[in-house]
This record gives structure tokens, C-alpha cells and sequence, in this order.
């Protein structure tokens, strides 16, 4: 949302997440300049851009900031239009990596997602909303298969029952699904319990090493199953505490960014499509 004051012309703007994620600051007319593939840059004037003054991320990754790309009016994707053919794209690299590393974000024809690996699930819309749905059928923990039920889309209206959001740091889950999910990994994780020192994580264990032991989730998308590693499912608080990046919630289902680290992540805003593909986006 933002606001503006007439008599000095200028605006102001909040963007908050469910996850605690914001950005406040100045709303500015700017000249976006973009590479493009035959190797001349692209101007695209009187794109409104938020310059954040004081921005706040659950993880950080270098110097936070948020890119719009939902169905809000001043979104990025609003903003550049039939430019961009309705495509998008972007590889999100670990949270941990380098500190030099970062992925790319991509518009158009080079936004495809194609090629070996790639599975792809049909995209929602509400009237209304800014936000993209998934319909997310089960979890599988190992061979525990879990069912995630479509209650909650059946309550909000329309067809999906969970956000894709790569602004939302942490996956929110339904407190029934959160807490099969939950006991199939504490039983079969063979590490020490441990307390999360920031209090949102429910799942912790003590382990030094970066590497740890844990199930691959599969994530039962409709006609899509995407594999979740433990650089998607579990990531390190202090030095030797290690939590789980899901978290329960009574308000509804998002499936965030850490789960979404190292894939190449495709909306056909045409087809209405998310595609996915497994990829090191430090060298993508």
C-alpha cells in the first residue's frame, strides 16, 4: 500500500509478508534498464520503483529488497505489461551461499522453463487477489505419504490451495498437515533436539556440520511432484542449531522461498502454467 502527500509531491510506501518480511520507504518514477538477448540493453521509463529505507528480511542475503511480481497494480509484472509475453522466471540461490552469488531474474522467451527435469502445474487466480495458487494434492516424507486436503481452498473460493511466494521466506502449512509433517521427520531424523533461538521454528535439532541427514519431501503438486533437499527443508540459526522451514499456520498455505532455493521457477502467465527445474542457481 502507499501513500502520498500532495503538497510535496511525494509518496510513500509498506510491503509486508506473512512471514515478517517488510519494506517501507519512497515510491519514485525510474527508468528500468534491462539486458536483453541480442546483447543491447532495454529502457523501459516511468516504472514505479519502491526505494526501501528501512527493509527487514527473516534471512538475510546481502542487501534485502523486494521485487513485485504478483497481480498487484504497481507489480513489476503489472508494470512492464505485454513486454514480457506473460512470462517469467527466476533461480533463487541459497541462503548460505557465497556472498557474491546471485541468481537471475528473467521476462519473456528466455523466462521458459523446458528441458530434462522440468514438471509443471496448472496456476490459479482469484477475483481480486494478487497472489498465485497452487493446488498442492499430498507430501511425501520418505515413503509417508501425507495429504494436504483441499479444505482451505474450498474456504477462500476458487480452485488451489496454497500460494506460491518467492517474497514469504518460510512454507506455512495448515496446523493438521504441519503436524503429520512435523512427527515423520522427528522420528526419523537421528539427531539431538534443539530450541530455536528465535522462536519460530518448531523443528530444530543441534548439528554442527552444514550437511545434515534428512528425508527428501516430495511435494505433490497436481500433475507436478517437486523434491525438496535438506537446503530447502532445514536451514542453520546460530552454529550449531539447524530448523525446519516449514511452520504451522490457522490463516492459510504459502509455499516460500527457502523451499524454492536452487530450481528454476517459470510462470506462463498465458497458459497459466508454474514450471519447475531443479538447478545451482549460483551458476545458472
Amino acid at each position: 500500500m502507499g501513500t502520498c502527500a500532495a503538497s510535496t509531491g511525494s509518496c510513500k510506501y509498506d510491503s509486508s509478508y506473512a512471514d515478517g518480511t517488510f519494506s517501507q520507504g519512497a515510491l519514485i518514477l525510474e527508468t528500468l534498464t534491462l539486458g536483453s538477448t541480442n546483447g543491447s540493453p532495454v529502457q523501459i521509463p516511468g516504472i514505479a520503483i519502491g526505494c526501501g529505507l528501512k527493509n527487514h528480511v527473516l534471512v538475510e542475503r546481502g542487501n534485502p529488497g523486494v521485487v513485485g511480481l504478483g497481480r498487484g497494480l504497481v507489480s513489476l509484472i503489472n508494470q512492464l505489461g505485454p513486454s514480457m509475453g506473460g512470462k517469467f522466471s527466476y533461480c533463487l540461490v541459497p541462503a548460505l551461499s557465497q556472498p557474491n552469488s546471485s541468481g537471475k531474474l528473467n521476462f519473456g522467451n528466455t523466462a521458459v522453463v523446458s528441458g530434462p527435469g522440468t514438471v509443471s502445474t496448472p496456476l490459479h487466480y482469484r477475483k481480486g487477489d494478487v497472489f498465485y495458487y497452487l493446488n498442492l494434492q499430498a507430501f511425501s516424507v520418505g515413503t509417508n505419504r501425507i495429504e494436504f486436503g483441499n479444505s482451505l481452498g474450498n474456504k477462500l473460493g476458487g480452485k488451489g490451495n496454497i500460494i506460491i511466494d518467492s517474497g514469504t521466506t518460510l512454507t506455512f502449512l495448515p496446523t493438521h498437515v504441519y503436524s503429520k509433517v512435523e512427527s515423520t521427520l522427528a522420528k526419523t531424523i537421528k539427531l539431538p533436539r534443539a530450541k530455536d533461538p528465535n522462536e519460530v521454528s518448531k523443528l530444530c535439532f543441534k548439528s554442527r556440520s552444514d550437511k545434515i541427514d534428512v528425508p527428501v519431501i516430495t511435494t505433490h503438486f497436481s500433475g507436478a511432484d517437486v523434491l525438496l533437499y535438506a537446503i530447502n527443508t532445514f536451514v542453520k540459526v546460530t552454529g550449531d542449531v539447524v530448523c525446519f522451514t516449514f511452520v504451522p499456520s490457522r490463516t492459510g498455505a504459502i509455499f516460500g522461498n527457502l523451499a524454492q532455493q536452487n530450481m528454476l521457477v517459470g510462470y506462463d502467465l498465458q497458459k497459466n502454467t508454474v514450471s519447475f527445474k531443479p538447478m545451482d542457481c549460483t551458476k545458472q
